[in-house]
């Protein structure tokens, strides 16, 4: 896994939240740096534990920003999930992957170390065949990323205006016209996909376990019988489905569901 930091062009990342921010821009800046250093650091211990210190160090800096400047960037949260993964808590480290690829899932950086830590999970959740089915059938849907889809909206939309004026200044033509179906239908589609995908995003909240393992009851309590044979572990992913007093009732990526005590997540 690519453990080197990245480095960040912080002024744009303060620019997008200083006015909000509980901390004065300046000390928010020099802790970044405290932070960064930290990490640079626990990479370069020779030490294990000097390393888990630096690495400990390093986030608790990364979460100070986060917490008391309110600062939300896609590779904040990267570096804080690549220091959580290095310290060896995946659980925290797929939820800021999560958290950093919900602001920018174009991220080649992000998506490339949070399949990383995807693979060193327990629980080996399968998705069930009918969503499998889907994401191929509607790859671009799945497959692309929002941005990525939402500007092929527009050049498609573009294109398709173009066509029209054509037509319209040098009278009807095949060529523009069979153009101007095709890129309207593509056109279409990725609209739709963008749509559905805010929709999802607003209505959809989910979540990761943090604990090492939890038991998943069939109920909001432990009087309740297991709802799998196993216990689920660090990393696992899941929908939230309902959120009652110190209880999650969550789905996972089967469509199987349980309960599981709130501290034994976080929601993303």
């Amino acid at each position: 896994m690519k453990s080197k930091i990245l480095l960040i062009a912080f002024s744009l990342l303060v620019s997008t939240a200083l006015a909000k921010a509980k901390l004065p821009a300046e000390e928010v800046l020099s802790i970044f740096h405290q932070a960064n250093e930290q990490f640079r650091q626990a990479n370069a211990a020779q030490d294990p534990q000097q390393a888990e210190r630096y690495y400990e160090s390093a986030i608790l800096i990364y979460e100070r920003i986060i917490d008391e400047g309110q600062l939300e960037n896609a590779k904040l949260y990267y570096n804080l999930a690549n220091a959580y993964f290095l310290q060896g808590q995946l659980g925290k480290a797929i939820l800021n992957y999560r958290r950093a690829e919900k602001i920018d899932d174009a991220d080649e950086n992000i998506q490339k170390n949070f399949a990383f830590a995807r693979s060193r999970r327990i629980d080996k959740i399968a998705v069930k065949t009918e969503k499998r089915v889907l994401k191929t059938l509607f790859f671009w849907h799945y497959d692309f990323s929002l941005k990525n889809r939402f500007l092929l909206t527009c050049i498609f939309f573009g294109i398709v205006c173009l066509c029209i004026t054509a037509i319209i200044s040098f009278g009807k033509n095949i060529s523009w016209t069979i153009s101007a179906i095709i890129c309207s239908i593509l056109m279409l589609c990725f609209l739709t996909s963008v749509a559905l995908e805010y929709k999802t995003q607003v209505n959809k909240v989910c979540g990761v376990i943090t604990a090492k393992e939890v038991i998943a009851h069939q109920g909001d309590g432990d009087n309740y019988a297991s709802s799998f044979k196993e216990p689920l572990h660090e990393g696992t992913e899941f929908d939230l489905l309902e959120n009652r007093q110190g209880w999650f009732h969550i789905k996972l990526f089967d469509d199987s569901d349980g309960w599981i005590p709130s501290n034994a997540a976080e929601l993303i």
